[in-house]
């Protein structure tokens, strides 16, 4: 992609401010954005890293306002932190280093896998039992690893980890958002270090996302599991007909 045309910078800004509101209410949204990065041009592999910069813009815009807002406190987010960043380290490593042939079947093959745990939590929104120190701590590091290695539809599993981990839906969306930028600011060096983002479109995307964020959080304050409720059950039902071939 040598230069980015008007039709492809406005393609970029839109995708990328309803992508960021859909993360910030939901997750999936990276579902459009790195299919759009590839039709624009980039490789498989360039277009995962390249996204990780719109991601990181809107998920500091979004953990910024959730925790103006009230919605974030650093003791329930601290505990998360730690295996999931780890994970993320190690997912990102890994990934950097396949041809983008392979991370295309592994994209379609771990969006597969994503279904089950989705639509089967899709209506458990009430907080739930927990998984117990050790529990947690594996169950992050396997998002962690995901998160680093693909990132595209973290925001669903990390929800329902997050509800079944004893929060209501407005607060685990508000450490969820704290959560993907830790992720993603562990990751973008490994892109970067192995060339694996291109930075023009990165930043029009970003600006996007940016905005998006915005909105997603204005949404969630004002509404609460009201809005986040059909947005996650949408992000869900886009990331199955998906995964099933229906568009």
């Amino acid at each position: 992609m040598d230069g980015l045309s008007p039709a492809g910078i406005a393609a970029l800004l839109a995708g990328g401010l309803f992508a960021g509101v859909v993360n910030t209410l939901a997750g999936g949204g990276s579902l459009l954005t790195v299919p759009l990065l590839v039709l624009l041009g980039l490789p498989g592999t360039v277009a995962n890293g390249t996204n990780r910069v719109g991601v990181l813009l809107q998920s500091l815009v979004a953990t910024w306002r959730f925790r103006e807002g009230g919605r974030l406190e650093l003791r329930a987010l601290l505990p998360v932190l730690a295996p999931v960043v780890a994970g993320s380290l190690l997912g990102a490593s890994a990934i950097s280093r396949v041809t983008d042939a392979t991370f295309e079947r592994l994209f379609g093959a771990l969006m597969l896998g994503l279904l089950v745990p989705t639509l089967r939590r899709t209506r458990g929104t009430a907080p739930g039992p927990g998984f117990g120190r050790v529990g947690s701590v594996l169950v992050f590091f396997a998002l962690g690893l995901y998160g680093g290695a693909i990132q595209a539809g973290l925001g669903i599993p990390l929800v329902f980890a997050l509800v079944y981990a004893g929060h209501d839906l407005v607060r685990a969306n508000a450490i969820k958002v704290a959560v993907n930028a830790s992720v993603t600011a562990t990751a973008i060096p490994v892109f970067a270090t192995q060339g694996q983002i291109a930075w023009a479109p990165a930043l029009v995307l970003g600006a996007g996302f940016a905005v998006g964020a915005e909105l997603g959080v204005r949404l969630v304050v004002a509404g609460g599991e009201r809005v986040i409720r059909p947005v996650l059950v949408a992000a869900v039902l886009a990331l199955a007909g998906r995964m099933l071939g229906l568009y």
